[in-house]
């Protein structure tokens, strides 16, 4: 029969070793940790003909707003520029839902906290006649 100082000890050993792999299991998983991949930078939203002469379309992947007019292709972002938020596009404006700032069609800032106008993002067109926007590092 085992005393009751011996069963403390081992106890207590077994606690502490136990204690000592989980952590260090835990340092492990922290020191292999693996980041999550970078959001894709170019999103091809489909053929031209989709997208006819004064159309304004919102692409909630990107997010931004594709117009096309008889000047060709424009992407506005859709992050506010204020704290990044998702703004809507509403009446022929923009409108951030966090904070109230407003933007006017163009991306202009109308109403704070915002004091940038929203971002304007490359538009390229494919060999085989796909639009392809280029969104910026955030």
């Amino acid at each position: 029969m085992i005393s009751r100082q011996d069963f403390l000890q081992i106890s207590t050993r077994a606690i502490f070793w136990l204690s000592g792999l989980l952590g260090l299991g835990g340092v492990m998983r922290f020191l292999s940790f693996q980041p999550a991949p970078p959001p894709p930078r170019r999103f091809d939203v489909g053929p031209e003909i989709q997208y006819p002469l004064g159309t304004k379309t919102v692409l909630p992947d990107i997010p931004a707003l594709l117009i096309r007019d008889k000047n060709g292709f424009v992407a506005i972002s859709m992050v506010c520029t204020h704290l990044g938020c998702t703004v809507e596009y509403k009446s022929k404006a923009f409108v951030c839902q966090c904070h109230g700032s407003r933007y006017d069609g163009e991306g202009n800032v109308t109403k704070g906290p915002a004091l940038a106008a929203l971002t304007r993002l490359k538009v390229e067109q494919s060999p085989d006649g796909h639009i392809i926007i280029v969104a910026t590092q955030a």
